[in-house]
């Protein structure tokens, strides 16, 4: 789409864009992208954080590939792997098995927890004929140890998106794409930072339609999207049309991997929760938006890196420093009143986590409650109960 048609958009219209991008498992936008660009490739990649400035300035496309939901039969993914694990390695392959990610030329697998790490050989087996990349993220934030390390990570990543896609790119494409990306991660806190402000404004499930669509569209077209959506969110409060109600500011904790069905997110909305802070599709704001843009590029992403402060269940927490305190941090910084930990089924990291995170919490006397989900959740009923009385016991005596 041009982008000035982008800027003729409503917000109705907007919306509605977005929404079929994120639900289009055929990766239509994915295709058409291609066609546009005969020769050019496109990368995939799962959630939590990748170095997408790479793929991009190698003149491939990034695509995040998170998984599917209802709509999707998994019957190939579940011969893949055992029935206790998350369900997203098993869609991700079901999708590929059934042809809908034919348009994708490699895969970039982040280091998130061993179920990814198998789906990366069982990737490699199935589709040999395409790039599978794992991606290993240091756990020490050291420069001299860490940062080495992930130094030698990224120019053997940088590498092999210049030989898949051909590409004679240089190192100042390179802060080029650090320059469009330092700009989205920017648009995107703005997105953040309306919401926690005025959570009846930018809304829980706005934010998430428009953040995940992020994931397929260009980043020079997510960055438009972006900016019209803050100018008509703006539009439509001096107009009148969105108003305060008496709901619960939450935090969602433990979703950073497996993407919650879009369903789940209206859900929490409808149950009377304000959604101020969340941790989905974290890559939107890794790292922040002042990664430098001069210099050595690839130096400029380690440092950026190793200097970020964000949490997540899959990073370690270097010794001396109490885990929650990041998750106290962001509830103090959005005026949350509580906690929903919100994570998959299955989901290790994010489980194993979630019990020191309570404590945390319970130690400053912060409310929380917690459930499950998977992608194809069915059971949104249960989960709009416990939400609802979280809210309401929030609102009626300051705790729950």
């Amino acid at each position: 789409m041009e982008l000035e048609q982008i800027n003729a958009l409503s917000m109705e219209e907007l919306l509605t864009k977005c929404e079929a991008v994120c639900l289009d498992f055929n990766f239509t936008t994915v295709r058409e992208w291609k066609a546009e660009n005969p020769g050019q490739k496109a990368m995939g990649f799962l959630p939590t954080y990748v170095p997408r400035e790479l793929i991009h300035a190698a003149g491939m496309l990034p695509v995040g590939v998170l998984g599917a939901d209802d709509s999707l039969e998994i019957v190939r993914g579940d011969a893949c792997f055992q029935s206790y694990i998350c369900h997203l390695p098993r869609s991700v392959v079901e999708l590929g098995m059934t042809g809908r990610l034919d348009c994708i030329d490699g895969m970039l697998f982040p280091s998130t927890c061993d179920v990814i790490r198998n789906l990366s050989g069982i990737w490699k087996m199935q589709f040999p004929d395409k790039l599978s990349l794992y991606f290993d993220a240091p756990q020490n934030f050291d420069m001299d140890i860490g940062g080495k390390f992930y130094r030698v990570v990224l120019d053997e990543i940088w590498a092999h998106m210049l030989k898949l896609n051909g590409s004679t790119a240089t190192n100042d494409d390179l802060l080029a794409s650090i320059a469009l990306y330092n700009l989205n991660r920017r648009l995107c806190a703005e997105v953040y930072d309306m919401r926690a402000a005025r959570p009846w404004v930018a809304t829980a499930s706005e934010v998430y339609i428009l953040m995940r669509a992020g994931m397929l569209l260009p980043v020079e077209q997510h960055n438009v999207y972006l900016a019209r959506y803050l100018e008509l969110a703006e539009a439509e409060t001096k107009a009148g049309n969105r108003r305060e109600m008496d709901n619960a500011r939450v935090v969602i904790s433990g979703s950073f991997c497996e993407q919650p069905p879009l369903a789940l997110v209206r859900t929490l909305e409808r149950a009377g929760c304000y959604v101020v802070e969340d941790d989905y599709m974290m890559i939107t704001r890794w790292l922040g938006c002042g990664v430098p843009v001069e210099g050595d590029a690839l130096h400029n992403l380690v440092q950026s890196y190793m200097d970020y402060k964000g949490e997540s269940a899959a990073k370690f927490v270097p010794d001396g420093c109490k885990k929650g305190t990041e998750l106290i941090g962001r509830i103090g910084s959005t005026n949350a009143e509580g906690v929903l930990f919100s994570a998959p089924s299955f989901c290790d990291p994010a489980l194993l986590d979630q019990p020191m995170l309570q404590e945390a919490l319970d130690r400053v006397g912060i409310s929380h409650t917690a459930f499950k989900y998977s992608e194809n959740t069915g059971q949104l009923q249960p989960i709009r109960e416990r939400a609802g009385t979280f809210a309401d016991t929030i609102k009626l005596w300051g705790e729950a």
